[in-house]
Order: structure tokens, then C-alpha cells, then sequence
């Protein structure tokens, strides 16, 4: 195994823009997802919490499911070579078993993508298992904000092979209008995109949200969290982290939050930059949307994008799609 990897960084994840992304969230005390998983300690919190938490780990049938959409991708793609750019990979486990399938009949590259180094080695660690090295492409970004990201994909990879794009576990921390636009932006015409979703369960949608409160509620995702703001200089005796549910009025959904609420008061310095915050200040530390099978559909039927199968739990808490663009 060699001992050294090359991993692509987009301008996107570059220092001065990660600084004014920082900043931007400071005043509009709304964090943007990646400085959750901006540095390793965070990286490694969520791969814990992710371990203990996700539903591929811990339910059976949603491993089945999961399993089932990688060989029906498999069997749905005709193509010799194929390159899987997995967006927002995490740890690349899912990813790895799809990779695995591929290449039993086929020439495979795996562009594992994330807004964190430790992050996109951690896949590519994971991936080797599946493809050889000069097949994984690691790439450092932040998806909200590469708007050249089709044509990056471009020079990295040739032109001549299928795309299967994955986004495991992503679509809820995106703004609906931001984030179909730029997936459907990605396909190209003979592309595929395999996604998961976490859905609310049961026919009463608000009902379902509730129920599902605890999965994010709980000490360590709090832990994950409140990293963040402990890495800035917040005490936690400075407040606490409250989780709610709050509906989005733009797209229809709801969507789980997780707020910091100061009982007392705090500065933060960045640089030249100082941040107050009074007793009663909130910070939005995080948000996860919920959505139904009906509801994918039609979030993704308005940005020309069109699912192809789907793959839904039983405990109906989460669903895999594989699309396309009409």
C-alpha cells in the first residue's frame, strides 16, 4: 500500500473561502453543515455517532434495501466503465459495497467527495477494498458552493463512461431549491443518481416527524454538535442545545433543528472579527428535513428529475431512489 494519497481540493474548501463561510454563519447565527465536520476530532465523533445511530447499522432490512438498490443500479447499467462519484460519502461503506458490485463486470472509479480531508481518506481507505488506487480520485468540496463542479468532473475523469452519482444521507441537511437544482445540473443525459432520504413514517406526516425526534435528540449527537462551538471558546455553561421540530413553509416540509440558546453572555473572536452574544441569544446549529416517498417524487419532479425505482424500510424511515433526469 503506498504511503502517500493525492486528494483534490476545490476552491470552494480553500481557507479563505472556509473563513468567510465561518463568518457568514457567525452573523446570520445560522451554521452552515460542513463546520461539523470541519476537523478530524468532528470527523471521528461522527463516525461514532454514525455507527451507532445509522439505520444501515442497526436495522437489518434497511441494509436489505440498500443492498437491493446497489444491484438494481448494477443490473440497470450496461456500460464497460463506469465512474461513481459519491457526494457527501461520509465514511464510504456504502458506497464501497455498490463499488464492489460494479466491479465484477466492469472497469470502476470512485470519486469520493466531502468537505473534509479526513473525511474523503477515510472513503478512499474504505473504497480500496473494492477498486485499485489510481481508480479513487479523493476530492476536498463544498457542493452548495461549486458551481463548476460539472465541469471539474470533466477534467478529472474521461468522457467516455457512465456517471453514477450517490448522495447517502445528504438531502435532508439541504435547502430543497438548492440543492435538486445543482444534483440535476450534475446528470448528464445517460447519468444516474442513487440517493437515500430519512422519511417520517406512517400516513399523518407531522405524527411521523415526532416520532423520529429521538434519533437526533440524544447525547451523542449533542456531543457532535456542540464541537463547534466549544473549538470557538463557548463554555457549556453558557447555555444549552434545545432539538425541535419546525415546518419549512417554502418546500412544505418539516424539518428537525437543533438551536444553541445562551443563558449567559459570550464573545468570540475570529481573527479581527468579535462576535457578541447576549443571554438569549440562539444559534441554529443544524436542521434535517423529513420527507415521504410522495414527497421525493414530487421535490424532484420539479427540478426534471425523475425516480426510476425506489426502495422504501419497513419501519418506513428510510428510502432509496435511483434517478435520472427527464
Amino acid at each position: 500500500m503506498s504511503s502517500v494519497a493525492q486528494v483534490t481540493i476545490h476552491a470552494s474548501q480553500f481557507p479563505d473561502q472556509v473563513r468567510r463561510d465561518l463568518l457568514a454563519s457567525l452573523h446570520a447565527r445560522q451554521i452552515n453543515h460542513k463546520f461539523h465536520y470541519d476537523s478530524v476530532k468532528q470527523t471521528q465523533k461522527w463516525l461514532a455517532l454514525h455507527q451507532q445511530y445509522s439505520p444501515t447499522r442497526q436495522d437489518e432490512d434497511c441494509r436489505a434495501q440498500y443492498e437491493n438498490s446497489f444491484a438494481a443500479a448494477t443490473a440497470r447499467i450496461k456500460a464497460p466503465r463506469i465512474q461513481v462519484i459519491g457526494l457527501g460519502c461520509g465514511g464510504g461503506q456504502k458506497d464501497t459495497r455498490l463499488l464492489r458490485l460494479l466491479a465484477a463486470a466492469r472497469s470502476v472509479a470512485y470519486v469520493p467527495c466531502d468537505v473534509a480531508a479526513a473525511m474523503v481518506l477515510t472513503a478512499r481507505q474504505t473504497a480500496l477494498a473494492a477498486v485499485p488506487t489510481e481508480h479513487c480520485l479523493p476530492l476536498v468540496l463544498d457542493l452548495a458552493a461549486a458551481e463548476d463542479l460539472p465541469a471539474v468532473l470533466d477534467r478529472m475523469l474521461p468522457a467516455d463512461a457512465a456517471r453514477l452519482f450517490t448522495f447517502f444521507g445528504m438531502i435532508p441537511n439541504f435547502e430543497p431549491a438548492a440543492i435538486l437544482p445543482r444534483l440535476a445540473a450534475l446528470l448528464r443525459p445517460d447519468d444516474a443518481l442513487l440517493f437515500s432520504a430519512n422519511l417520517a413514517p406512517g400516513p399523518d406526516y407531522a405524527a411521523g416527524v415526532r416520532k423520529i425526534l429521538p434519533q437526533y435528540d440524544n447525547a451523542p449527537t449533542r456531543e457532535w454538535l456542540l464541537t463547534f462551538l466549544l473549538d470557538l471558546g463557548v463554555e457549556r455553561g453558557d447555555g444549552e442545545l434545545r432539538f425541535g421540530i419546525e415546518p419549512d413553509a417554502p418546500s412544505g416540509l418539516r424539518r428537525v433543528t437543533a438551536q444553541f440558546h445562551f443563558a449567559r453572555s459570550r464573545r468570540i473572536e475570529i481573527e479581527d472579527e468579535a462576535f457578541e452574544f447576549e443571554a438569549g441569544a440562539v444559534v441554529r446549529l443544524f436542521f434535517s428535513y423529513r420527507y415521504t416517498p410522495d414527497r421525493v417524487r414530487s421535490a424532484l419532479e420539479r427540478h426534471s428529475l425523475t425516480v426510476q425505482e425506489q426502495w422504501i424500510t419497513q419501519s418506513e424511515e428510510e428510502g432509496v431512489f435511483l434517478c435520472r433526469r427527464n
